[in-house]
């Protein structure tokens, strides 16, 4: 009987051993798989937008064990809803979504918490926050308010502004138009005299201005809620010969409007940090992939870029 108690006991020793094992080993190749994230951008067309794809991927060279997937919606909302199912059928980790539009994300969101997939959103918010673990990008309205203002003081508190608003309903577009017409409505001697969207582009910019132009209205100062349009705004104005004679500001400082500004033809842009902002979402990312903490929101203050700055932020996007 002795025997046999011991050997039943032996026996449930073996099979326990080789069932810790197999956890051990199942743990540790489970921990050694790489971490997938799925980035779905809006729009690799627009400039901002291009400049971040780049700095992410240049900053994904430093990260360990992430393989990650980059996407083009090209501003359709349903290609976008599309690409969020491919990803969760892939079985990504993580979700990072530049929205489209805002009022498009409910079922962006409802598909990925059905798949219990996290979500984190840049450079235009979800209708929800609450179906986001985080949303990454710079104070939009902070950015419009240091355009205006030096445009506003660039000359001397009077004059007709035209404001070129970027799409619709989009957090860029609603703060910056709010920030304009706030700094605006301060000075009796300032009044906005066309208001129109160009949708954050160069040539729908330059059309704008066109026809604001030929319609013969009195416009001295440009208000664009980014260089792309100001671009546009600035390529009509040269056209007609009145380059000089409105005065014409943009937001992102990319490298071309750095470029127009260096040359004195843009009056001024704004630095929202894209390169710090593509790190934060890769990082925030990575970070909520591991089951880490994470901040709701990461607001990247904005800095002010006149044509004496140009050079310094010329070799920011050259490190």
């Amino acid at each position: 009987m002795k025997k046999v108690l011991l050997m039943i006991l032996v026996t449930v020793m073996v099979m326990y051993l080789f069932t810790g094992c197999a956890a051990i080993t199942n743990y540790s190749a489970k921990s050694n798989e790489k971490i997938k994230i799925g980035i779905c951008i809006a729009d690799f067309s627009d400039r901002f937008k291009f400049y971040m794809l780049k700095e992410m991927k240049d900053y994904s060279q430093s990260l360990n064990d992430v393989e990650i997937e980059y996407v083009d919606a090209k501003m359709d909302s349903n290609t976008q809803l599309a690409q969020v199912e491919n990803f969760i059928s892939e079985g990504v980790d993580v979700l990072v979504v530049n929205p489209v539009d805002r009022d498009s994300t409910n079922p962006i969101s409802d598909k990925a918490k059905a798949a219990g997939i996290p979500i984190v959103s840049f450079n235009n918010n979800f209708q929800n926050q609450n179906d986001i673990v985080c949303s990454v990008d710079s104070d939009l309205k902070q950015s419009g308010i240091l355009e205006i203002e030096y445009l506003a003081k660039k000359v001397n508190y009077k004059g007709n502004v035209a404001i070129i608003m970027g799409t619709m309903g989009e957090d860029g577009q609603r703060l910056r138009t709010q920030a304009f017409h706030e700094v605006i409505d301060k000075y009796p001697d300032m009044k906005i005299v066309a208001e129109q969207t160009a949708q954050w582009n160069r040539a729908k910019g330059k059309a704008l201005m066109e026809s604001w132009l030929e319609s013969s209205k009195d416009i001295n100062v440009v208000a664009c809620e980014n260089d792309e349009m100001a671009i546009g705004a600035l390529t009509a104005i040269e056209e007609a010969g009145k380059l000089g004679k409105i005065a014409v500001g943009g937001i992102d400082a990319t490298p071309d409007a750095l470029d127009y500004l260096k040359r004195g033809k843009l009056a001024v842009t704004v630095f929202p940090n894209g390169s710090g902002q593509s790190q934060a979402v890769l990082d925030t990312a990575v970070k909520v992939a591991k089951g880490e903490k994470v901040e709701k929101t990461i607001n990247f203050q904005n800095e002010l870029v006149t044509p004496e700055d140009a050079d310094t932020y010329i070799e920011k996007w050259k490190n």
